[in-house]
């Protein structure tokens, strides 16, 4: 399996994990907050053969590029979108294919706005050339994007404040990382970076997202709990569907091989509505 960069530096980073077989597809995946590519680095092995895996490396937070860089992490979602969208409309524009969004969590609302924002300018007579939009928009262990944070903000608190409440609240950093001051110095601005988005996020437009929308969650999550998803049916035009799988808000590792397939299933349900999309009927 061969990984390779669209682009990098202060821009967002596409992380392209290959089809087993000849792509024909491509799922755009979207980390947690404080997650990087390889949470989906076996996904390919899950999904049919057609399918191309490329994970969104939000602006500032490639390691790889952090080390030399003094770029900054960008912390609010107005100024993610528009990098991101960028990469998107890139990539389709040299390689065409359709294509889906998924996000987990943070991931979640940054897939929703980007779907809107692109299903935005694909109307908009202003735009120059034809934009690609999403067949579906599969969202994860997110509560709805109208559902604002609430409680103390702790982003910007000094460092050990900041790590011990993320301990609390999210599980937090594993001790072994943080008795690493480099390796701490390194993650710590992303993971910073994040924790602001969703600290922060309101909505960026009150538009309905017009393509499918899926929504999953775990039995056991409190954050959100599964109660809340039917929310997301709030910003989107068509019926929305629902599945849980057992676990907690990490369900996605040890429901990996379930999780895809269900991806998949709903995904090939779709009839053709254009040449960089598909479209399905509503579902119950």
């Amino acid at each position: 399996m061969r990984e390779r960069d669209l682009t990098d530096g202060a821009r967002c980073t596409l992380i392209r994990f290959d089809a087993v077989g000849t792509a024909q597809r491509r799922l755009f995946c979207l980390p947690f907050a404080g997650g990087g590519p390889s949470t989906y680095r076996l996904w390919p092995r899950s999904l049919p053969d057609d399918v191309e895996v490329v994970v969104i490396v939000l602006p500032g937070r490639d390691p790889r590029t952090r080390a030399s860089s003094a770029d900054r992490p960008l912390g609010t979602m107005a100024e993610l979108v528009p990098p991101t969208i960028e990469a998107i409309v890139e990539l389709q524009s040299s390689s065409p294919a359709p294509f889906a969004i998924f996000g987990h969590s943070m991931g979640a609302i940054v897939a929703y706005e980007i779907t809107v924002e692109l299903e935005r300018l694909a109307e908009s007579p202003a735009s120059l050339s034809p934009v690609a939009t999403p067949a579906y928009l599969f969202v994860s262990g997110r509560r709805p994007p109208d559902e604002l944070h609430v409680g103390d903000r702790i982003h910007d608190l000094a460092d050990e404040p900041f790590l011990d409440l993320m301990q609390r609240h999210y599980g937090g950093v594993p001790d072994a990382v943080r008795r690493e001051p480099e390796l701490l110095a390194l993650l710590l601005p992303a993971l910073r970076a994040d924790v602001e988005v969703f600290e922060t996020y309101t909505p960026l437009t009150g538009r309905l997202v017009t393509c499918p929308v899926r929504v999953y969650g775990g039995d056991d999550d409190r954050r959100p709990k599964p109660a809340q998803l039917v929310g997301w049916q709030r910003v989107a035009e068509r019926k929305i569907s629902i599945r849980t799988f057992p676990g907690d808000h990490f369900f996605l590792n040890d429901a990996r091989h379930e999780l895809a397939a269900d991806i998949a299933a709903h995904w090939a349900a779709a009839d053709a509505d254009s040449a960089f999309g598909l479209r399905v009927p509503e579902s119950p």
